[in-house]
């Protein structure tokens, strides 16, 4: 762990802030909620979701465009014309978007459209690419890998640290075991853990861990509780027919009122879920009629 240099702590009180906008930063009192769909399907899908997630309150949105897939037939992303959404929905509502690169050519397109890179847990010892990012400006969502001991996770960020982003934010998002009743293990103790090894800010994604939606509230609750900075939960407009990860993806409404039950929580361990500045209309945005993935209110199908 020493050569984790600038990672560690100095010190008890030392602690980062990464900032993704100037009113949504972790690390700080706040708690920040990233929600969306795993995968971008459509502009009316992300328009949607960001339509009734605004109050509830989500900080950021999530959606993959770039999909790393087990199987080479499944659905691996809208690419360029995903980008092009996410980067539709950031202007109108203001709202920052987080998406996934899972290679350095992807890195500069990403970094065009998105407020925050995510690293996947299949990437996080992707070494060049965690050069790559370390070499912007923009935050860096770092997953943990399936297997991956803390040690391994503190020092894939040491190298997008030593590369000059100190912009870095660690995701514990459950690690593979014998057990087949969840996806992963929810790892919480490595989230305290972590929080007593490094200065940077420590979110969890439940969604991933648990793979089945009735488990997920029942989760974020928990890593609040035990001190997370914030979540990253996967929500859709119709969860059933989500391209990707059906089965763990709460419904729009799932998701308002889950965040709704942190409240207590939240003020119970010292932290707040800061409320919209506004309550403005938001309303669909529309290209002749249709949206950017050239669905007219649809989902992309899977073997696109």
């Amino acid at each position: 762990m020493l050569e984790a240099k600038l990672a560690t702590k100095t010190s008890p009180g030392h602690k980062t802030r990464v900032a993704l906008s100037d009113k949504v930063i972790f690390g700080g009192k706040d708690l920040v909620i990233i929600g969306g769909p795993c995968s971008v399907e459509s502009l009316s899908q992300m328009e949607e979701t960001a339509i009734s997630l605004a109050n509830a309150p989500v900080q950021a949105l999530r959606g993959g465009v770039y999909k790393p897939r087990t199987s080479p037939y499944a659905f691996q992303g809208l690419g360029q014309e995903g980008l092009a959404i996410l980067a539709a929905i950031r202007q109108k509502h203001g709202i920052p978007v987080v998406t996934e690169v899972m290679s350095c050519e992807q890195v500069p397109a990403v970094v065009a459209h998105a407020d925050m890179l995510q690293i996947g847990s299949r990437n996080m010892q992707n070494f060049e690419l965690l050069k790559a990012v370390g070499k912007v400006k923009k935050p860096v969502l770092l997953k943990r890998g399936l297997s991956a001991t803390l040690e391994e996770l503190i020092l894939a960020a040491e190298y997008i640290l030593s590369e000059g982003n100190q912009n870095v934010i660690l995701c514990e998002r459950g690690i593979r075991s014998f057990d087949t009743q969840t996806r992963n293990v929810l790892d919480l103790g490595a989230v305290v853990a972590l929080k007593q090894l490094t200065h940077l800010p420590i979110i969890v994604d439940p969604s991933h861990a648990a793979g089945k939606r009735e488990l997920v509230a029942d989760l974020a609750r928990a890593a609040v509780a035990c001190g997370a900075d914030g979540l990253i939960i996967e929500c859709h407009p119709e969860p059933d027919k989500s391209v990707s990860d059906a089965r763990q993806a709460l419904s729009l409404e799932e998701m308002v009122s889950l965040v709704a039950s942190l409240r207590p929580i939240a003020e119970a361990v010292g932290r707040t879920i800061k409320r919209p500045a506004s309550k403005r209309q938001l309303s669909v945005v529309t290209l002749s009629g249709h949206d950017l993935a050239g669905n007219r209110g649809q989902s992309c199908a899977c073997g696109r």
